[in-house]
C-alpha cells in the first residue's frame, strides 16, 4: 500500500501514545511490581558500555561469522516448513489434535529446559563479578541449580532465564569466560530446534525474539571458536550473531539493522552489522526464500509481487482468463443466486443487463458476494423478472452491508429459504457497482498487474475487444496473476523466465495445488477454488503457443510486447 499522510499522523499519534504509557510503566516497574517483566524499555539490550574499537584483522572472523549465519538463516526456513506442514496435516483433524500437539510439544521443552541443565558442570563464581553470585532472586546470570555455595551453573543460567534476561547475559561485555563452550553449544541447538517445533502450534508464539536468541548464542559460539583471532568480545559477537541469524531468516536487511542498533543502542556497531546482514542474507538468498515468504505461500495466500514478471509482457489478460464464467442478470432469480454461491467460491459476479432493460446485452456492473448474501437475508424479493423495485434500497441500512468487527460473516448454508421463495426474483441494480475496473483483453498482462497493485483492486473484468460478443469475457483475480497459474497454462514461458539458466521446459508437476484446482472441474463438486480452465477466447493452444516461441526468440520478451489476435 501507497504511504499516506493520515497514516503518517495515525502512525505518529500511536507512537506518542505508546512512549507515554510506557515511561508511566517503566516507573511502576521500578518498584518491584512487574515481576520478571519489569526491566524493559526503550532500550531493551544495552550494551553501550562497551568500545567497539575494531581493525582489519577482526574482519575476517565476523565474515566466517555471517556465511554460516545465512546457511543456517535457510536452514531454519528449510526446518520450518517441514515443521508447519506436519502440523497443518494435524490441525485440520480438529481441536482435539491441536491442543495434543501443543500439550505435547509443551512436556518435550519443558523436559528439555529442566533436563539439560544436570548435563552441566557446576563453575566457581567470578571474583571480579558485578552481580550477586549465584543470583539471588528468579533472573540474574549465575543460576545455583543444585551447585555448592559459590558455585553457578552456566546452562541454568541460560534456560531459566526470561527470553529478555538471556539475551542480556548473551549480549554483556566482559564476560567471556562466565560460560563454558559446551553450554553455549547445547544451548544454541536447543534454542534452535524449540524455536523451530514452538512455531505454528495452539498459543501465543513469534519468530523474531527466539531467532535473536538463537543468534546471540550461535554468535557467543563463534567467538569462543574463533575469537582468538579478533579483538572483538564475545557479547559483540553474540549481538552480531543476532544479526547473522535474522538476516539469514527474514532476509529484512535495512528494517534488522535499525533494529538492532535501537535495542542495543551503539551505534558504533553499524558497519560491522551491515556488513553482517548483506552477506548472510547473499548466502540465504542462494538457498530459499525469506521466512515471510514461506509462510504467505505455506498458507495459500495469492501474495501479488510488487512487479511483472518480465514473461507476462508476452501476454495479453485474454490469455490467462479461465472460465466459465458466471453472470447474474439485473433482475435474477433467487433460486439461480443460491445455486451459484453454493455451487462457486468467486467473490464478485458481473451483472449483464439483457432486453427489455437494453436494446442488446450490456455490463451493468459488478456485485459482490457479501451484498448477494445481504438480499438473501433480507429476502426483499418481486414475484415478476420484469418489474423493477426501484426502491428496494430503502429496506436496508449501511450498517446491514458493513464488515462486522467480530469477523463473522454471513454464508449461503445459514440461509433458509422456501420453495416459493426460490421461484422469486430480486433486483441487483440498486446494490451493484455500477463502475468497475475493466480492461480489454488485448491489455498486456504486465500492465494489467499494475494496474491490480497500484489500485488495490480485487476483481478487474475483462471486456472483449470487438462489440459482437459477449459483453464480458472473464474477471481477474489475484489468482490469476499468480506466477504458479501463469506458467501452469503457458509452460514455454517457463525457460523464458529463467533465460539466465539452461533451464529445461517444466513437468505439469510444477503447478501450484491452488492452481490446479483452480483449473478443474469445479461445478460438481462445489469446491471454494476458482473457476475451471477452458480454452482462451483468441488463438487456438498451438497456435498461441508457436507465435509466443517465435517473439521470444527474437527478444521480444526483454522490450516489446507480445499480443495475440482476436478471434
Amino acid at each position: 500500500c501507497r504511504w499516506r499522510s493520515a497514516l503518517l499522523w495515525r502512525a505518529f499519534f500511536t507512537t506518542a501514545v505508546v512512549a507515554v504509557v510506557l515511561r508511566a510503566l517503566i516507573d511502576i516497574c521500578k518498584r518491584g511490581r512487574c515481576g520478571l517483566f519489569g526491566k524493559g524499555g526503550l532500550i531493551m539490550f544495552d550494551v553501550t558500555s562497551g568500545y567497539v574499537n575494531y581493525h582489519v584483522i577482526d574482519l575476517p572472523p565476523v565474515i566466517t561469522l555471517a556465511v554460516f549465519g545465512g546457511v543456517l538463516g535457510s536452514l531454519y526456513n528449510f526446518f520450518l516448513d517441514k515443521v508447519l506442514r506436519l502440523y497443518n496435516v494435524i490441525n485440520e483433524k480438529g481441536r482435539t489434535y491441536r491442543l495434543l500437539l501443543a500439550a505435547t510439544v509443551s512436556v518435550c521443552t519443558s523436559c528439555c529446559l529442566f533436563g539439560l541443565p544436570w548435563l552441566a558442570a557446576c563453575k566457581p563464581c567470578p571474583a571480579d563479578s558485578r552481580e550477586a553470585c549465584p543470583s539471588i532472586g528468579r533472573s540474574g546470570n549465575f543460576k545455583k541449580f543444585q551447585c555448592p555455595m559459590h558455585n553457578y551453573n552456566d546452562l541454568a543460567s541460560l534456560f531459566f532465564n526470561t527470553n529478555d534476561d538471556t539475551i542480556r547475559n548473551l549480549y554483556s561485555n566482559g564476560t567471556d569466560h562466565e560460560f563454558h563452550i559446551t553450554s553455549i553449544l547445547v544451548f544454541f541447538i536447543a534454542s534452535y530446534f524449540l524455536g523451530i517445533f514452538s512455531y505454528g502450534l495452539a498459543l501465543p508464539s513469534g519468530l523474531f525474539v527466539p531467532v535473536i536468541l538463537t543468534g546471540a548464542a550461535y554468535g557467543r559460539l563463534v567467538g569462543m571458536l574463533i575469537g582468538s583471532q579478533s579483538t572483538l568480545d564475545h557479547g559483540l559477537f553474540a549481538v552480531l550473531g543476532s544479526a547473522a541469524l535474522l538476516g539469514g531468516s527474514m532476509r529484512m536487511t535495512v528494517s534488522v539493522c535499525v533494529v538492532i542498533l535501537e535495542l542495543t543502542n551503539n551505534l558504533l556497531m553499524l558497519p560491522l552489522v551491515m556488513l553482517v546482514l548483506i552477506i548472510s542474507k547473499t548466502v540465504a538468498d542462494a538457498f530459499n526464500a525469506n521466512v515471510y515468504d514461506l509462510l504467505v505461500k505455506l498458507k495459500g495466500f495469492p501474495f501479488l509481487e510488487g512487479h511483472a514478471e518480465p514473461y507476462m509482457r508476452q501476454l495479453s489478460v485474454s490469455d490467462v482468463v479461465t472460465g466459465p464464467l458466471q453472470t447474474f442478470n439485473g433482475i435474477e432469480k433467487v433460486g439461480r443466486i443460491v445455486d451459484i454461491l453454493k455451487a462457486t467460491g468467486h467473490n464478485g459476479f458481473p451483472v449483464v443487463d439483457e432486453p427489455p432493460f437494453s436494446d442488446t446485452p450490456l455490463l451493468y456492473g459488478l456485485v459482490l458476494r457479501s451484498h448477494l448474501l445481504v438480499l438473501l437475508r433480507k429476502k426483499e424479493f418481486i414475484s415478476s423478472s420484469t418489474a423493477s423495485a426501484s426502491d428496494a434500497s430503502k429496506h436496508f441500512s449501511p450498517e446491514d452491508f458493513a464488515k462486522r468487527g467480530s469477523g463473522k460473516h454471513d454464508r449461503i448454508e445459514d440461509i433458509e429459504l422456501t420453495a416459493e421463495e426460490l421461484e422469486m426474483f430480486v433486483d441487483l441494480h440498486p446494490f451493484t457497482n455500477t463502475s468497475p475496473y475493466t480492461v480489454v483483453e488485448t491489455m498486456s498482462l504486465a500492465k494489467a498487474l499494475i494496474l491490480f497493485r497500484e489500485v488495490g483492486l480485487r476483481h478487474l473484468l475483462v471486456l472483449p475487444k470487438t462489440s459482437k460478443r459477449a459483453p464480458v469475457v472473464g474477471i481477474l483475480t489475484r489468482h490469476d496473476f499468480m506466477p504458479e497459474h501463469v506458467l501452469g497454462l503457458h509452460p514455454y514461458l517457463f525457460k523464458s523466465r529463467w533465460k539466465k539458466r539452461d533451464a529445461v521446459q517444466p513437468a505439469p508437476s510444477i503447478r501450484h495445488p491452488m492452481t490446479h484446482a483452480r483449473t478443474t472441474a469445479f461445478l460438481s463438486d462445489g469446491s471454494r477454488n476458482k473457476r475451471p480452465m477452458r480454452p482462451s477466447p483468441t488463438l487456438p493452444r498451438e497456435a498461441r503457443g508457436k507465435r509466443a516461441r517465435d517473439a521470444t526468440e527474437k527478444g521480444a520478451n526483454s522490450c516489446q510486447e507480445y499480443r495475440t489476435a482476436p478471434s
